[in-house]
C-alpha cells in the first residue's frame, strides 16, 4: 500500500517578510498609498486625520485575528449576518390554491396549536432513545 504525506499547518500563511504575510503587506502598502496621496493633497490637519485613520484600519485589517480567524472574516460574517433576517420559519399551509375559484390565494385561519408539556419520565426515555440511537424504541 502506497504511503503519502498528509499536509500540515494548511491554515498558516507564509511569511515573506519577516513574520509578515503577502496579504498583511499588501494592507500596508495600500494603506501607505492613501497616506501618501493625503500627504500630496490635503493640508496637515486633514492629512494627520487620515493618516491616523487609514493606519488604524490598515493595522485591524492586517493583524487583528477573531477566534483564529482574520479580522475581514469576521467584517464580512457581520454583513452577511445583517442582510439575512434572524429567524425563518417554514409554513406549509400559507398560501393555499382556491381551485374552484379564479385560482386565488386563500390566507387560511391558522390556529395555535397548545401541546401539553413533557412529563419528566417521557423526557427520559425520549433521552434514552437518542443516547441508544433509535436501538430502544420506547413503551
Amino acid at each position: 500500500m502506497q504511503q503519502f504525506t498528509v499536509p500540515q499547518f494548511i491554515d498558516v500563511e507564509s511569511k515573506i517578510i519577516g513574520p509578515i504575510t503577502s496579504r498583511q503587506f499588501l494592507i500596508l502598502l495600500a494603506a501607505a498609498v492613501i497616506i501618501g496621496v493625503s500627504y500630496k493633497f490635503f493640508d496637515f490637519s486633514l492629512f494627520l486625520t487620515i493618516a491616523i485613520v487609514t493606519f488604524l484600519i490598515a493595522v485591524l485589517f492586517a493583524f487583528v485575528k477573531i477566534n483564529g480567524r482574520p479580522f475581514h472574516y469576521f467584517v464580512l460574517n457581520i454583513t452577511q449576518t445583517i442582510r439575512r433576517p434572524g429567524v425563518r420559519v417554514w409554513n406549509n399551509r400559507f398560501g393555499v390554491v382556491n381551485e374552484i375559484a379564479t385560482a386565488t390565494f386563500v390566507k387560511p385561519e391558522i390556529k395555535p396549536v397548545a401541546k401539553e408539556p413533557f412529563k419528566k419520565s417521557h423526557l427520559a426515555e425520549l433521552a434514552l432513545i437518542v443516547d441508544t440511537k433509535g436501538r430502544y424504541k420506547g413503551e
